[in-house]
């Protein structure tokens, strides 16, 4: 299935999550391209919706190559094998990820303000991306939201690879994917329409969850 863009896809994973099995979640986008993914998904099973700011770890040079990433909150993943391959000591991850740092807490700022970050604490959290490859940043994610106190902790994508889906395990109860596909060279393969997101969009789309948040109506056990 290609996906007519990220909205269609969103909407599609909505219904296959089905809300009625997340009476408590909280929905969360990882920022930026799985923010109007994650609008459509809460929309569809009547849950909150909230960001979580992840940044890759990348090596320096072209070509880019991600070695981790790390979420708001501090929580990292490192490749362990991305790692033996290319020969990065520890030392020299943790540097390059502190020096991801600024911008991670740049876009949080940006995208939160004063809004403070959601209470996951006994609560399902559904991670939501537009497409998953090597699993580092969902994985970052899933370690995130766990320290939060997360009692359940939902992966859910429109593409997921399938070389990725055990590892992902790891860190999630769950994962939800519509196509898992043996080879998955790049998301944008499955969208007809797949454009950069920008900060202006992640911010509207945050605007529209929390404004229909506010007049959703409670849900029985929630």
């Amino acid at each position: 299935m290609k996906f007519h863009d990220r909205e269609h896809a969103g909407r599609l994973l909505g219904v296959k999550l089905d809300g009625d099995r997340y009476q408590d979640a909280v929905v969360l986008g990882l920022t930026r391209g799985g923010i109007p993914v994650a609008l459509e998904v809460a929309r569809q099973i009547g849950a909150p919706l909230d960001i979580l700011v992840v940044r890759k770890i990348s090596l320096p040079g072209p070509p880019e190559q991600a070695i981790g990433a790390i979420a708001e909150g501090g929580a990292t993943f490192m490749n362990p094998t991305v790692m033996r391959e290319t020969g990065v000591a520890a030392e020299e991850a943790a540097a390059l990820a502190e020096a991801e740092v600024e911008e991670l807490s740049r876009r949080v700022r940006l995208y939160r303000g004063e809004r403070p970050a959601p209470h996951l604490a006994g609560r399902t959290a559904i991670v939501v991306d537009d497409g998953v490859v090597t699993g580092v940043s969902a994985r970052a994610a899933g370690r995130a939201v766990r320290q939060r106190g997360a009692r359940r902790v939902v992966l859910a994508a429109p593409v997921v690879a399938a070389a990725a889906e055990p590892e992902l395990r790891r860190d999630f109860d769950e994962v939800v994917a519509l196509e898992t596909p043996a080879e998955l060279f790049a998301i944008g393969d499955w969208y007809q329409r797949y454009e950069e997101v920008g900060d202006e969009e992640v911010l509207a789309c945050l605007r529209r969850g929390y404004e229909e948040d506010e007049w959703r109506e409670p849900r029985a056990g929630a």
